[in-house]
């Protein structure tokens, strides 16, 4: 699958500098993968559609909605129809331990008597999820990446060697170790936010093929007619 997807994906890509690529080559990328683009005006990003095993997938650029992602983001969600009560989070390990040392600051403050409503809500998935970890993925995952989970078993359905590889393997120049990255399986559904630097086409189609991956195989491994 991995291969495969590389292919698909890699064919045909303009490259872009690290400024936000011109809509018309993300349109012209996006055609020849089948997708449909959408602008949004100028400076106002753009929507990508598709599907995945026939789920329905969007994947937006956009104006960031966290504090912890300076600039542009790409966010993405497919509604998989997936086991609703497996819950794995995927995040880069400085995003991690960023917003944990926030959360310290925040319960440790006593002039505070209440949580900050504009607090988001990933800092509140640290404190319900378990973090997992497996010795079949290479330590540089581990190095880079957090995974946390309601159930190590939902992880391991889910996260697979190919997959590492691909949140590894980022084109150069690519987001580096600190740039905020979120992955989620929720629900049944699927979601992808991450910081959008470099914003070039190469970075745009790698986190296309990331989350796509990441699609069909919480599909392979947690559809509701799966027992774990």
């Amino acid at each position: 699958m991995f291969e495969r997807l590389k292919k698909v994906f890699g064919q045909g890509a303009p490259q872009a500098s690290g400024q936000a690529p011109p809509t018309d080559a993300v349109s012209e990328w996006a055609g020849t993968q089948g997708f449909t683009f959408t602008g949004h005006g100028a400076d106002k990003g753009f929507s990508l559609t598709g599907k995945v095993s026939n789920k329905p997938w969007r994947l937006e650029r956009g104006r960031s909605s966290r504090d912890y992602i300076q600039g542009e983001e790409l966010r993405a969600r497919a509604e998989l129809g997936i086991n609703e009560e497996a819950a794995v989070l995927i995040m880069n390990r400085s995003l991690k331990e960023s917003l944990e040392k926030q959360a310290y600051q925040i319960y440790t403050d006593h002039l505070r008597t209440s949580a900050d409503p504009s607090l988001p809500e990933e800092m509140r998935w640290l404190s319900i999820y378990t973090e997992v970890g497996w010795d079949s993925l290479p330590g540089e995952f581990w190095a880079r990446y957090s995974v946390l989970a309601d159930d190590r078993q939902h992880a391991l359905a889910w996260i697979d060697q190919n997959l590492a590889e691909l949140l590894l393997s980022w084109p150069e120049p690519g987001p580096d170790e600190q740039a905020p990255f979120i992955m989620m399986l929720l629900r049944g559904k699927a979601y992808l936010r991450m910081q959008y630097t470099p914003a070039n086409v190469a970075t745009l189609e790698h986190a296309a093929v990331i989350y796509t991956s990441a699609c069909e195989l919480a599909l392979a491994g947690l559809s509701t007619d799966i027992a774990l």
